[in-house]
């Protein structure tokens, strides 16, 4: 009798970059929850950031279906990847698996995530505010990579995670710093491969990788490994237009 053929491969380097930058690079996810009310699966879409971490991160209304679902229950699944031309299964997707947790108003947590938030998503300064929005984070417990076809991985929690990520208030002051440096971010944009032509902007920071915006579309580079320090990556960034790689620890 032959051998049934492996849907999954095993889970490499390779799928776990991959499935970092479609979770860090999105912004917004299909936001999966339990509908309290029927008990069935209820899908919407959200603004989405990350921590310092890595753990995804999401702004919600109060009034909203899915943040009363949330709050019944925490169990959720988000969805990134965006397809391109030609068959939408072709491009690369990852579906999270998380279990949500409340930000509190008034804590370091809350004021971290919500600057590293609003330099993704300025527009959110509008309403992140008010007293009906929150935020929560959403721990990824597992999660399934489809690269494309025949390329199906699973993954950990802990794939997607930032080990060690420092300290949260020296990157949010990198971050800071970064904000006003247009001609570099051009500059880094072109470097890194991002779509040429576009007004970019540094939009976040962190060991792992720098977040840059241009209108509505979102970039997302990858060290090849960690950033020891802050300081490291501004020296970087500093001189890109020298075309010094990121980043040399």
């Amino acid at each position: 009798m032959a051998d049934k053929p492996q849907v999954l491969r095993e889970t490499d380097d390779e799928a776990r970059r991959l499935a970092r930058l479609l979770v860090r690079g999105a912004r917004f996810m299909a936001l999966g929850v339990i509908d309290p009310e029927t008990g069935f699966p209820s899908v919407s879409r959200a603004l989405t950031g990350t921590d310092f971490d890595g753990v995804p991160v999401i702004l919600v209304s109060a009034l909203s279906g899915h943040t009363k679902a949330l709050a019944a229950d925490p169990r959720c699944s988000l969805m990134a990847g965006e397809p391109g031309k030609g068959d939408p299964l072709a491009h690369p997707r990852i579906t999270l698996q998380c279990r949500a947790e409340t930000v509190e108003r008034d804590t370091e947590d809350h004021a971290r995530i919500r600057q590293r938030f609003l330099g993704r998503h300025p527009k959110a300064s509008l309403y992140v505010d008010f007293p009906d929005f929150r935020f929560f984070r959403l721990p990824p417990q597992t999660a399934s990579l489809n690269g494309g076809f025949g390329r199906a991985y699973a993954l950990s929690g802990s794939d997607l995670l930032i080990e060690e990520p420092g300290n949260g208030r020296e990157w949010l002051e990198l971050q800071d710093r970064l904000k006003d440096m247009t001609e570099a971010a051009a500059l880094a944009a072109e470097q890194w491969g991002a779509e040429k032509g576009r007004p970019w902007r540094f939009a976040g920071v962190d060991r792992s990788g720098v977040d840059l915006v241009g209108g509505d579309v979102h970039f997302r580079h990858e060290f090849a490994t960690p950033a020891a320090s802050p300081g490291i990556v501004f020296d970087c960034i500093s001189n890109v237009a020298k075309v010094i790689p990121l980043p040399e620890n």
